[in-house]
C-alpha cells in the first residue's frame, strides 16, 4: 500500500456534546492503529472535547480546521 493510512470520516454535524466524541470513540474502537479519524462537527464544544478525548486515550491530534461553521478535527489512533 505504499505507506498510505486508512482515513475514516465521522460525521457529527448537527449533533451536540457529547455525541461527536461518542461517535469518535465508537469509530476508534473498530479502527486499527494508525487510522486517521476525521470528525466533522458543528458544535463548538468539539474543538475542546475531541483533543481532550484523544489525549486521555493516548491518540494523536493531527489537525483541526474550521470552514463555514464546520469543524474538521483529525485524530490518529494508537494502540
Amino acid at each position: 500500500m505504499g505507506g498510505r493510512r486508512a482515513v475514516t470520516t465521522v460525521d457529527a454535524r448537527g449533533l451536540r456534546c457529547p455525541a461527536p466524541v461518542i461517535r469518535l470513540a465508537r469509530a476508534a474502537a473498530d479502527a486499527p492503529p494508525g487510522t486517521e479519524l476525521t470528525v466533522l462537527a458543528t458544535d463548538p464544544a468539539a474543538v475542546h472535547d475531541v483533543p481532550a478525548w484523544a489525549r486521555m486515550r493516548g491518540h494523536e491530534m493531527v489537525g483541526a480546521t474550521e470552514q463555514d461553521g464546520v469543524h474538521s478535527l483529525t485524530v490518529r489512533t494508537h494502540p
